[in-house]
């Protein structure tokens, strides 16, 4: 890429080896230990599905099984049981799922021979590989029969209704209008659900809960016009919370195309235990990798908390440590939607050149990631004007910084169900700003003495001298110590900790041995 900010690529070089080195302690963590949800997610790829009269989904029935007969069983990993009772019983995965949701204790049965445990768990990795290679095949033929249909950057629009029912006429509305990508809002508080809600649902508040149910019906609904406007539509939920590996699992499973997929969002705003959600993360995106799932990070949070212009250096530090983590799951950057946001105070002199600034040099320093862009939320206007003004500035950054994901503006901003016409306004601002300066990027450059140039190199500056004070520190500390959006978090505090689980010898994850060698990881 032709280089509009002159950046030194020695520096850039040098803060990609400061991430490399922050992230390598927190890897190894991760590498020693599972969770009960990485447990519930390979479970639920091995075909664990359904749930009990009381809606406890089959997946978390197994797990507390073995945890009420010996916590330390989970050391051993939950597919073991669940695989023995397969073997033992004789029964299909349905078969063994109906029994366990009406009472049957997988505990009873004595462990069977390994070899046995070991074919049948090969059997399932097999079954379970086949339909994800199948999804993700189905999706590339037609991003290939419809190629250069969709804009360019993927317009992104969210639906949010609590009904999936009524999600879907929503969606289907907004992707015929023009939208590329379908973002299901999850309802209010589900990343603190330890558990995945089973079948379809119709009372989320604030949005809809991610169930399988739900993405296979969604997904359905936006084939049907994939086909009727020759575009692919792209479905997003949220793999992320306290069950980021099994809503993962279950969107490879169903076909969705993107997942928001970021531990630092989960433990800094919705207090989740740091360690705990960092081994998700790594499972989650393992998972995602493989299934060819574009995962999008939340760095534009940050900026909720902090001052966007004063802090911008913790942004690009995110996105640096966010693209090791994802290497370290196999996850290639043509799948890192690595994020920030159009988010400085409005009031800011030449605010529009600073967020020129740092969209291109993220552009810059990331160029094969499709980078996920945030309109305006902090600072909008309850003046519809004004905020369809910087909407349209937002519009303007997005394609002159050749963006990849641009999360559409709403007049509406922080209503949880935006009104149907702020979606088509938001649509046809974005089009027809977008078609007006269609080859901007290519035609433009900028003083290397000037106020867009100097700014990058600043905030490039500002960022390595921060990311030498975390290796300094250390990952967890640092987060201990509120060093990202200047919140606090205890090592070993927040929601979850409890369903950390440390790898004993014996260890047995068949899928985590699997994608780990698909994606060269092991």
């Amino acid at each position: 890429m032709r280089t509009k900010l002159h950046l030194p690529k020695d520096r850039v070089d040098y803060a990609r080896q400061l991430a490399q080195r922050i992230t390598a302690p927190v890897a190894a963590f991760i590498d020693n230990h599972s969770s009960v949800t990485v447990e519930r997610a390979s479970l639920r790829l091995a075909g664990a599905d359904g749930a009990n009269a009381d809606g406890v989904p089959v997946a978390n029935l197994v797990v507390d099984q073995i945890r009420a007969a010996d916590p330390a069983l989970l050391e051993d990993g939950a597919l073991r049981r669940y695989v023995n009772a397969l073997v033992k019983t004789g029964e299909g995965v349905d078969g063994l799922n109906a029994k366990l949701a009406q009472g049957f204790d997988l505990m009873s049965l004595a462990l069977g021979e390994p070899a046995a445990i070991e074919d049948k768990a090969a059997q399932l990795v097999e079954a379970s590989a086949s339909r994800i290679k199948d999804n993700r095949a189905h999706r590339d033929r037609k991003l290939e029969e419809f190629r250069d249909r969709n804009s360019k950057p993927l317009l992104y629009l969210i639906v949010a209704t609590g009904n999936i029912y009524e999600d879907v006429k929503q969606a289907k509305a907004a992707a015929e209008q023009g939208a590329d990508v379908i973002a299901v809002i999850r309802t209010t508080a589900q990343s603190l659900l330890d558990y995945v809600p089973f079948g379809p649902t119709t009372e989320g508040f604030g949005g809809t809960y991610a169930t399988q149910e739900n993405f296979r019906i969604m997904r359905a609904a936006l084939d049907e016009v994939c086909e009727k406007q020759k575009r692919y539509i792209l479905l997003t939920n949220y793999a992320s919370g306290l069950c980021m590996p099994e809503i993962a699992a279950m969107g490879a499973l169903e076909r969705l195309d993107m997942m928001l997929n970021d531990s630092m969002y989960g433990i800094l705003f919705r207090d989740i235990n740091m360690y705990r959600t960092f081994v998700d993360q790594k499972f989650s995106r393992m998972i995602n990798a493989y299934a060819g799932i574009i995962i999008n990070t939340g760095e534009d949070n940050y900026l909720t908390t902090s001052d966007a212009f004063e802090k911008a250096y913790t942004v690009l530090a995110s996105q640096f440590l966010n693209e090791q983590f994802g290497f370290r799951a196999g996850l290639p950057a043509k799948l890192q939607g690595l994020g920030h946001a159009f988010e400085m105070d409005p009031t800011i002199k030449n605010g529009f050149l600073y967020e020129l600034s740092q969209a291109q040099m993220a552009r810059e320093i990331f160029p094969e990631h499709p980078l996920k862009y945030m309109p305006p939320t902090k600072f909008m206007s309850g003046d519809v004007f004004k905020g369809y003004a910087m909407n349209t500035l937002f519009n303007f950054v997005s394609k002159a910084t050749n963006q990849g994901i641009h999360l559409l503006g709403m007049l509406t901003e922080a209503v949880h169900t935006p009104f149907m016409m702020d979606r088509y306004l938001a649509v046809e601002n974005a089009k027809y700003v977008m078609n007006s300066m269609e080859d901007f990027y290519d035609d433009v450059e900028f003083r290397k003495d000037g106020i867009i140039v100097r700014r990058a190199h600043d905030v490039l500056t500002q960022t390595i001298n921060f990311m030498e004070e975390v290796e300094a520190i250390g990952m967890f500390d640092s987060i201990e110590r509120g060093l990202f959006a200047e919140v606090k978090r205890p090592k070993d505090g927040g929601k979850g900790f409890e369903g950390l689980i440390k790898k004993g010898p014996g260890y047995f994850n068949p899928f985590e041995d699997y994608l780990a060698r698909e994606l060269g990881l092991s």
